[in-house]
């Protein structure tokens, strides 16, 4: 092979392996920036201290609560900078066997934006809810 025709592959496979290089590293900034939507959602700004305070508040709404009844909550007192509310209503209630399972509707809301969740807990007693797997 002439020394020309080396240079020329060597060029076309280092442009070649550039262009896959910039091409993945543009896919990763893509994939991360799609995921920029979720920074300003109210999960983003929930600590420790208001996770806390909102599961104490699921637990008393799913062994108080009836279905349709609305429960609100807010993280006053928890120490976050950022006021979150939420309302929590039982959607739906059935018996399996010895455990009771239960679906919530979780409006969660902190700086102009809200969201809906809709987890579903089973449990035996007043404290052991778990969430079900989908």
């Amino acid at each position: 092979m002439s020394l020309h025709r080396s240079v020329y592959v060597r060029s076309v496979l280092c442009a070649q392996a550039m262009s896959a290089v910039l091409l993945l590293t543009t896919m990763a900034a893509a994939e991360a920036s799609n995921l920029n939507f979720l920074n300003d959602t109210p999960m983003s700004y929930i600590k420790k201290n208001d996770m806390d305070s909102i599961k104490v508040a699921l637990t008393n709404v799913l062994n108080t609560k009836r279905d349709g009844e609305a429960t609100q909550w807010t993280n006053q007192g928890t120490g976050n900078s950022v006021r979150i509310h939420a309302t929590m209503t039982p959607e739906s209630t059935r018996h399996e066997g010895n455990k009771t399972c239960r679906r919530i509707t979780v409006v969660l809301s902190a700086k102009g934006q809200s969201m809906n969740l809709h987890p579903g807990f089973c449990g035996t007693g007043k404290t052991d809810w778990t969430m079900e797997k989908r």
